[in-house]
Order: C-alpha cells, then sequence, then structure tokens
C-alpha cells in the first residue's frame, strides 16, 4: 500500500511546469480551518450484508447489529436490514441481480433513501449498483470515514481523515457522499436521478490534483510524526501507558476514572477520535503518562489505518497496553480477536498487554467467575461504577515497572546512592545505625544492579505489589 501511494505521489509524475503552478491547483482545497460536521442529504437507509457458507444467524446478526450502530453514529435511521448467502461476491455488482431489483423495490416502499453495504465495494461495483439499480450506495468504510469525519477535532486528527478520504476517493473520482458537497446540493429524487452535487463535481477535479494533496497532507503528518520522536526522546524517562480496545468498550470512562481528565463519553462508536493523555498518579511516585485513544473496529480499511499512523504511533511507542473489552457483550473474544490484529498490522503486537474486562456490573456473578477462569491474567472492573480500581492500579505498577521491595544496607559513604533511589524508585523507610542505613526501597528489575552488592539476605523475594 505504501509504495502504491508513493508512486502516485512522486513529483515526476506530477508534471508541473512551476511551483506556482502547483499552489494554484492547490489553491481552496487545503483549509482545514473552515472543517464542520457532514450535513448529511440522507436520514433513511437499508443496511445489507454479505453472508458466507457456514456463517450462523447469531453472527450475522451480530454484524448488522454493528452496521447499524455505525449508521446511527452518522445519523442515519435504518429502515430495514437484509442478507444475502453466497461464498464470493459478484464482480460487478457485489450482489446478485435479483437480490438488488427486490432491495431497490422494498426501498422503494419503504422511503428509503440510502442503502449501507457491510463490506468496501470497487469502484466499479458501487458504479453499477448505483447506476444499473438506481440506489445510492455506500460501503462500510465510507460510513466509517464519514463518522470519523464528524468527530475530527485536532487539527492531527482532520489531516489524518483528510488523507483517508482522498485515498479513497482516488480511484473512485467522486466526493465519498453527496453531502460532502459544500454547495449542499438536493438529493437523488425517488426515481433515480442524480442532482448535481459532488458526485458529479469530482469528474471535474483531476487525479493530479487529489494527488497532490495527498502528497501535501502526508507531509503535514511526516512533520507532526517528528515533532512527536522529538517529544517522545524528551520523556524517554517517562513510562507511557496507552489504552486500547474495541470501540465503545469503556475506555474513555476508565481514562476518567483513572485521571479525572473529562473526557467525552457517548453510547457510541468511535465517541473518542482525538488521542488524550494525562498523567497517572502511583504508589511508585515515578513519572508516568496514560493516553486514550481512537477505538478499534473489525474490517477497519488498510488506509485508515495508514492515515493514523501519526495517532497510533503512540500505541507503538507505550511501554504498557491496556487492553479495554466489554465483558458484557456477547461477543467479547471476537473484539478481543480483531484488537489483536489491529495492533499487529501496526506492530505493537510485542508490546506488554494487561486485558481489563471491563462493564462487569452488568454481569451474573456466576459469569464473572467463568470469564475469570477463562482469562486468569486479567483484571475485571466496571469503570462507569469504580469496582476494582484498586486493584487494577496494582497490576499497572507490578506490569509497567516490574518493581520488587527489597530490604539493603548502605554504607554511609553510599549517601549519593541513597539519594539517587529517592529519584528513581520509592523509599519505604530509612533507620540510621551505627554501621549503616538500613533501607526498604521498591524498585524497577531493571534498576536493581545499582543494590546488587547492598541486598540483604532474602530481602528481594517479594514482588510489589
Amino acid at each position: 500500500m505504501k509504495k502504491k501511494i508513493k508512486e502516485l505521489t512522486e513529483p515526476n509524475d506530477l508534471d508541473f511546469k512551476s511551483k506556482d503552478e502547483e499552489e494554484d491547483l492547490l489553491s481552496g482545497f487545503d483549509e482545514l480551518e473552515n472543517w464542520e460536521p457532514l450535513e448529511k442529504a440522507e436520514d433513511t437507509a437499508f443496511i445489507v450484508s454479505l453472508v458466507r457458507q457456514g456463517e450462523t444467524q447469531s453472527k450475522i446478526d451480530a454484524n448488522l447489529d454493528e452496521l447499524e450502530r455505525l449508521a446511527d453514529t452518522a445519523g442515519i435511521t435504518v429502515l430495514g436490514r437484509y442478507y444475502q448467502k453466497r461464498n464470493t461476491p459478484e464482480r460487478g455488482n457485489f450482489f446478485g441481480k435479483g437480490f438488488l431489483t427486490d432491495i431497490h423495490a422494498k426501498m422503494l416502499q419503504a422511503q428509503a433513501e440510502l442503502l449501507i453495504v457491510n463490506e468496501e465495494l470497487s469502484p466499479m461495483q458501487a458504479r453499477n449498483i448505483d447506476q444499473k439499480f438506481h440506489i445510492r450506495v455506500v460501503d462500510r468504510t465510507e460510513l466509517i470515514l464519514s463518522i470519523f469525519h464528524d468527530h475530527a477535532k485536532t487539527r492531527e486528527a482532520k489531516l489524518q481523515v483528510k488523507l483517508a478520504e482522498l485515498e479513497y476517493q482516488l480511484p473512485r473520482l467522486r466526493k465519498l457522499w453527496g453531502h460532502f458537497d459544500k454547495e449542499r446540493g438536493s438529493v437523488r429524487s425517488v426515481g433515480g436521478s442524480a442532482a448535481r452535487g459532488m458526485g458529479e463535481k469530482q469528474i471535474e477535479i483531476d487525479k493530479r490534483l487529489i494527488r497532490l494533496q495527498i502528497k501535501r497532507y502526508k507531509k503535514n503528518l511526516d512533520d507532526i510524526m517528528h515533532q512527536k520522536e522529538t517529544q517522545r526522546k524528551q520523556r524517554e524517562t517517562t513510562k507511557k501507558i496507552c489504552l486500547v480496545g474495541y470501540t465503545n468498550a469503556g475506555k474513555s470512562t476508565l481514562f476518567n476514572t483513572l485521571t479525572d481528565a473529562g473526557v467525552l463519553v457517548e453510547d457510541k462508536l468511535f465517541a473518542t477520535l482525538d488521542s488524550t493523555s494525562r498523567q497517572l498518579k502511583l504508589n511508585t511516585g515515578l513519572p508516568v503518562v496514560i493516553s486514550d485513544t481512537v477505538g478499534f473496529i473489525s474490517n477497519l480499511p488498510h488506509h485508515l489505518v495508514a492515515s493514523f499512523r501519526a495517532t497510533l504511533m503512540e500505541v507503538k511507542d507505550a511501554n504498557l497496553l491496556l487492553h479495554v473489552v466489554d465483558a458484557a457483550d456477547d461477543r467479547m473474544d471476537y473484539y478481543i480477536a480483531q484488537v489483536q490484529l489491529v495492533l499487529s498490522e501496526i506492530g505493537a503486537e510485542q508490546i506488554n498487554t494487561l486485558l481489563v474486562l471491563n462493564k462487569t456490573d452488568r454481569l451474573e456473578t456466576s459469569f464473572k467467575v467463568l470469564i475469570a477462569k477463562r482469562h486468569p491474567k486479567a483484571v475485571l472492573i466496571s469503570a462507569s461504577e469504580q469496582t476494582n480500581i484498586p486493584a487494577l492500579l496494582e497490576r499497572i505498577e507490578q506490569d509497567l515497572f516490574r518493581s520488587t521491595k527489597h530490604r539493603i544496607k548502605l554504607p554511609f559513604e553510599k549517601g549519593g546512592l541513597l539519594s539517587k533511589l529517592h529519584e528513581i524508585g520509592k523509599v519505604i523507610s530509612e533507620n540510621y545505625l551505627d554501621d549503616g542505613i538500613v533501607i526498604e526501597v521498591i524498585l524497577e528489575a531493571e534498576k536493581t544492579y545499582l543494590i546488587n552488592d547492598y541486598i540483604q539476605d532474602g530481602s528481594s523475594t517479594n514482588q510489589h505489589p
């Protein structure tokens, strides 16, 4: 994917006579300061999915439930949900002709304005559904991009969303959705004729302009990543924690519980898009920063993951990941696997991860016991009810610092080492004797080499906490 984008955005491919020509072409198309939530022309929709052999009815329902929640987050009311059983998509239309003809009739009867497909359509498939069956169609990727657009608040998030929109848009030669049009053209009529809007105007915008925009946004994001890398090097002594998990798992609620940050919490998918960082106070007293990040979702578009590399850089740079899971969801294990898949895709699968099973206040006691046995290394909490949060903090300390309590005896001439221990660990007690100083200290495992010569027998066997 990276190689393909690079080929498209090489200066030699753009063939400009001057830098001024490039700037003139870009003029008016790169103003993030005028960013506004999308005004959606379509308020009602049918949702449809392709079902492969072996998929159970519960899985089919769960997939459609998630797509309906995505539609709701985008401000679209779902009037009907359907699926077609076939192992492979039809090359030209994705679905069979008979199925689409039937769907079109049902949409006219229900006055549904939009068809939302639970996978990414090829440009040809989307065009054929639109032109041959007179159905206004968007796919899962376009729907997610619409939600991301509405939820982007910071310049960094807007840059990342805009880059993903452009890379999706490039092979399609049309704007993402009719409501992307700044002129707010009228919606498609019931008969299927297209009104003038960005879908039509897109044909007037050549690929060269889109490639230029991609080039500019990628350069801006590279600058942001360079700044973050510089800041990271300046904070190398600070431990970093990132909250990760499937969207709507309760990450922001937990973040607020741990830090009193006041981050927006909504019962909607992708309520959090911009990452937020705060200091986390632990018993060790050592500096710790915790970050809330964008939620993951199954079938997350690859170019969206690539566009959000600046945000996901925080995940890759973490010392500990708190993988937050909605334990009250029947598909809990599926969501765990999907998050692990995304972590692997961004190169973060090797980072130390603590599984946090959230929303246990919604579970029966017997089921809590069951999932505790199934995930013995996990911590069960309720972020909203602040249940078992002290136990979570203890596990964070243990997993983050791998700290051990030691009893040591320092000669008086090693007073400088005592000062160092106050800086890098937590000194519990100091007892001045005639022949030295007896100290109890909590210290990270990798720093115990400083005190190996002074540890008293049997004093370093107790893991903290």
